[in-house]
């Protein structure tokens, strides 16, 4: 009996010591979402419900010029302004669920390939209400910690396509017809496609149970850890980030063309939004200002629809920033599903909007 006592206290100081490390990973995210996310959304429903508004559009006037360094700049400067403390948030939570979180607790509930690990991430994305490039480096987290390529899409992905305040935000500048258009389709790329994304990862390996349910206490310090995983996300991720924004600030005029009156709601306007939405980078909830401005300059419901769904879901600097996490197929099947999804909204809008 003293033998096995003895060998329980390391598994028990395990335990003690990993209900804490859980316990200060909560407090951090709802201290930052807090801060960065609940309490400015907060402010930002009152306004919207008062001035049906919640600013003006971030592509600014885009009818004069063409790419230049100064576009890219003059965009770049509005974007990170905008999204610096979201940002650095989700770089923040994204190294610290690697040295904060259990393997064994994250294998259990979003380590497998089906719905239930797929709808327990997208549900658990619902409180960050991040936008795709701010969400994208706890996505990568939760890939480093061989989380399920469905769980994580879904938290990825979730985070800004069924954001609640975004949703409020929504029916009280446009209308409530876009906020459940959003929502039913926001549900589908979050639960649906990114279930279905599991099937394009053929090499999945089984989870060990032993590992599972014995696991070894990480090796190195906690601090050693954290600057090791944080380091490797700012090298990664932040260059990409950057660039790609700068270059898509540059051409947003082209992305965007000003659309003649017969092309203004029709379908070929609806692709032609439907993919530079795909492509383009905004803040959290900015497509509902872009919308409500290109509205009141004759853009049609259809092409508006398109872009409430493409703007939010992905972007090409956060597809970049998670391109080491996840299979090329599965990105490939995303960006195709975005596009397509925003379409068939688009051709809803046509008819309801």
């Amino acid at each position: 009996m003293p033998q096995l006592d003895h060998s329980l206290q390391p598994h028990q100081a395990y335990k003690k010591k990993t209900f804490w490390f859980v316990f200060a990973f909560i407090i951090i995210a709802a201290a930052g979402l807090f801060y960065v996310k609940w309490w400015p959304y907060y402010h930002k429903v009152i306004l919207a419900a008062n001035t049906h508004s919640i600013g003006s559009s971030i592509l600014g006037d885009q009818s004069k010029g063409a790419p230049s360094w100064q576009t890219a700049w003059d965009y770049a400067k509005a974007y990170f302004q905008s999204v610096w403390k979201a940002a650095v948030l989700g770089i923040l939570l994204g190294s610290l669920l690697q040295v904060l979180l259990p393997a064994k607790w994250l294998l259990k509930v979003l380590g497998k390939t089906s719905f239930g690990s797929t709808a327990v991430a997208g549900l658990a994305s619902i409180p960050g209400m991040m936008c795709t490039c701010c969400a994208a480096p706890m996505a990568v987290g939760l890939r480093k910690k061989n989380v399920s390529v469905g769980a994580a899409l879904a938290f990825w992905i979730g985070n800004p396509m069924i954001n609640p305040a975004t949703l409020v935000f929504m029916t009280f500048v446009l209308s409530w017809k876009f906020t459940l258009l959003r929502l039913i389709i926001g549900l589908v790329l979050t639960f649906g496609v990114s279930y279905v994304a599991n099937r394009f990862v053929k090499d999945v390996q089984p989870i060990d149970m032993d590992q599972v349910f014995h696991p070894e206490e990480p090796k190195g310090h906690f601090f050693t850890r954290w600057m090791k995983s944080i380091w490797m996300m700012i090298i990664y991720i932040v260059p990409a980030y950057v660039l790609s924004v700068l270059v898509l600030g540059a051409g947003r005029a082209w992305l965007f063309p000003h659309l003649s009156t017969s092309m203004a709601n029709s379908l070929i306007g609806i692709i032609i939004f439907a993919i530079a939405g795909m492509l383009f980078v905004i803040p959290t909830a900015a497509e509902i200002p872009i919308i409500q401005t290109f509205i009141t300059m004759g853009l049609g419901g259809g092409p508006a629809a398109a872009l409430l769904v493409t703007l939010p879901a992905i972007s090409l600097p956060s597809l970049l920033m998670v391109a080491k996490s996840f299979p090329k197929k599965v990105l490939f099947f995303v960006i195709l599903s975005v596009v397509v999804l925003g379409i068939i909204s688009g051709v809803v809008g046509l008819f309801v909007l």
